[in-house]
């Protein structure tokens, strides 16, 4: 089967360049750079998992920003808190920045989340709610205010795009998941061609891998649940999309020698055999945010430049998601082994 796909070449071995410098970014590289030093180390996180119960693990967190008091330790405390903190690190992250395309490329991550919301609801006929995320480049009550009209017009036109994408291809098959394929394949091509527009390689390169950990993740859930569906892979990557059909088509056994040549055969050769033998994503999801943060941490060859500050921006958004998991599984109880395959040992 491997044979069978045809090899697109990789010029790297593990990661891609993360380009030059640009010393208009020497403040902000240095004030990213103090703020690295009080992110939650790996140990942290250990103690907050291995602690006896929910309490203990707030308490862990006594000495750090995310500190609870007494009487706020519902789970909607939590959340409300974690919300803040991302907002707060969001807000910075477009203040430090020297370059408005970047900003606008980052937030229209969240434009993209609102719109899959948006779309599911449209769909189902399910009433338009008002818990848009207010951090993208189209402002929440302007969503909710351009879908309850259907003026889709006043939106960016690769929104647009997305919209009509997702619905077309819910009406296939009346399948919802088929509007989160659709509008994450514009999402996927509309972060690369913004990079390359931008001439900014680090983000070119992030968006391909990240495009690329999508597809893996798909490939297995599709092996895995037995579904014949074969044209929900995402463009633009660097990974040819035959390898991930061929991929369904391989034995468990087989499927990681045909990622044997790319930068991502530990990740489908570990996430695999865990699949086959836990039933389970949770080793395939840790490798996959381990792979992206370790190219985020590569920007510390950067001494001036854009790439440290998204790096620090995706590194703390990835640190408050850790938080609310570890908090969300001691507060329901959750086995620990659970939570370590996930978080990473």
């Amino acid at each position: 089967m491997a044979e069978m796909v045809q090899k697109q070449v990789i010029d790297f071995a593990v990661y891609p360049p993360v380009g030059g410098e640009d010393w208009r970014y020497a403040f902000a590289t240095a004030k990213v750079r103090a703020l690295e030093t009080v992110l939650l180390s790996k140990p942290v996180l250990h103690d907050m998992i291995n602690a006896a119960n929910f309490d203990q693990t707030v308490d862990v967190l006594s000495s750090t920003e995310y500190a609870l008091g007494q009487g706020s330790r519902t789970i909607g405390d939590i959340e409300k808190m974690l919300l803040e903190k991302r907002t707060a690190v969001r807000k910075m992250f477009c203040d430090l920045m020297e370059d408005s395309g970047i900003v606008t490329l980052l937030k229209s991550r969240v434009d993209f989340s609102n719109l899959r919301l948006a779309v599911r609801r449209e769909v189902t006929d399910k009433p338009i709610g008002l818990d848009y995320s207010d951090d993208g480049n189209v402002p929440a009550d302007e969503f909710e205010q351009v879908f309850e009209s259907e003026s889709y017009f006043k939106l960016p036109e690769h929104m647009q795009e997305a919209i009509e994408q997702a619905v077309l291809a819910y009406y296939q098959d009346k399948d919802i998941r088929r509007i989160d394929y659709a509008i994450d394949n514009v999402q996927a091509l509309y972060a690369v061609r913004e990079a390359e527009k931008l001439n900014n390689e680090f983000m070119a390169g992030l968006s391909k891998m990240q495009t690329d950990l999508t597809n893996i993740r798909t490939m297995l859930r599709l092996k895995f649940a037995e579904m014949d569906i074969r044209d929900v892979f995402l463009e633009g990557g660097y990974i040819e999309i035959e390898r991930f059909k061929a991929g369904i088509e391989a034995g468990f056994d087989t499927i990681p020698q045909i990622f044997f040549a790319t930068p991502y055969h530990h990740i489908v050769d570990s996430g695999t055999h865990y699949l086959a033998g836990e039933k389970s994503f949770l080793r395939l999801e840790q490798l996959c945010d381990e792979f992206i943060d370790g190219y985020l941490k590569s920007t510390n060859t950067i001494a001036a430049g854009p790439q440290p500050v998204i790096a620090y921006l995706l590194i703390k958004e990835k640190e408050i998601r850790d938080v609310r998991l570890v908090l969300t599984a001691k507060k329901n109880q959750l086995d620990n082994r659970v939570v370590l395959d996930r978080i990473g040992k």
